[in-house]
């Protein structure tokens, strides 16, 4: 999923029901969005700052968990963002963004099996989506 996709999505969800995490007056979605930003601008220290602080407060939000792993793998924290994906995929299964992103993960750990198995879940969900056509091309990419 590109990051413009998500930004958009999180942008509708902020749109649609602000949510606050539990006893703290935290709006989830104002902080996926200002987190997606961080993201945007390839901040990703800031970015994990915020949403390290959300999971701490709504340790379910697998979208949260999503970002802070795709935060956590472009900073360089590879074995932080595998915690976060199997946490939102304990979570969300079905998760597609969990699984491209996930499914890149592999292939910058050379864990080609591992990222096809993504591959083949999203070729279940999805027929055209982006999540499936950007590993498509992350594994072409990777000579797979």
């Amino acid at each position: 999923m590109t990051l413009r996709l998500i930004s958009t999505v999180l942008l509708c969800a902020t749109l649609a029901a602000p949510a606050h995490a539990v006893g703290t007056g935290i709006d989830a979605s104002a902080e996926l969005q200002a987190a997606q930003a961080s993201i945007d601008a390839e901040d990703y220290a800031s970015a994990i700052a915020r949403l390290g602080a959300l999971v701490a407060e709504e340790p379910r939000n697998a979208d949260a968990l999503n970002l802070l792993g795709y935060a956590s793998r472009r900073n360089g924290d590879l074995d932080g963002a595998a915690r976060y994906y199997d946490a939102a995929l304990t979570i969300a299964p079905d998760h597609m963004g969990v699984l491209e992103y996930q499914g890149e993960l592999f292939i910058m750990q050379g864990n080609i099996a591992g990222a096809e198995a993504n591959l083949a879940k999203l070729s279940a969900l999805c027929t055209d989506c982006e999540e499936l056509l950007d590993l498509t091309e992350a594994l072409a990419d990777a000579g797979a």
